[in-house]
């Protein structure tokens, strides 16, 4: 597959407002949950450039390889706590976002694991790695394959 579309270099300052996203995500959720929720939300869009970068990332951050494989069937291992089970169940969601958005139940749970101002960054982690899904699959973004 060829990429189509380079958008660092075709919209600067977008890409720059994104990585301004990222900047403060990066500084307000922790890394291990961000790395899951970034991972997770790729696998549902079915972005292969991000499933890898994020997959290559939280290894290189110390994340086990069997946590990452399970992130797809979350819901059935035994591998994630109570507050990564929120924060997957969260992210499952807000991604697909159906016609009633996020279930009572799961906000429970997130507000049960998580502070208001923690799951407002939450939500940012959750909207920005979905903007970044958006982009990289219409631009045909691919995984490098030389790492």
């Amino acid at each position: 597959m060829t990429q189509r579309l380079d958008l660092a270099k075709l919209a600067p300052a977008g890409y720059k407002a994104m990585m301004g996203l990222e900047t403060y995500i990066h500084a307000h959720v922790d890394a291990t949950v961000l790395e899951l929720v970034k991972l997770r939300a790729s696998i549902l869009n079915g972005c292969s450039y991000c499933v890898d970068m994020h997959s290559r990332d939280a290894l290189a951050a110390g994340e086990s390889s069997r946590r990452l494989f399970a992130v797809g069937a979350w819901r059935e291992g035994p591998f994630f706590d109570e507050r990564e089970r929120a924060a997957l169940a969260l992210t499952d969601e807000a991604t697909r976002l159906g016609p009633d958005g996020v279930s009572d139940d799961t906000w429970a749970q997130v507000t049960k694991h998580w502070s208001d101002k923690e799951a407002a960054d939450l939500l940012f982690a959750i909207a920005t790695i979905n903007a970044w899904n958006r982009l990289a699959i219409p631009a045909r973004t691919s995984p490098p394959l030389d790492v």
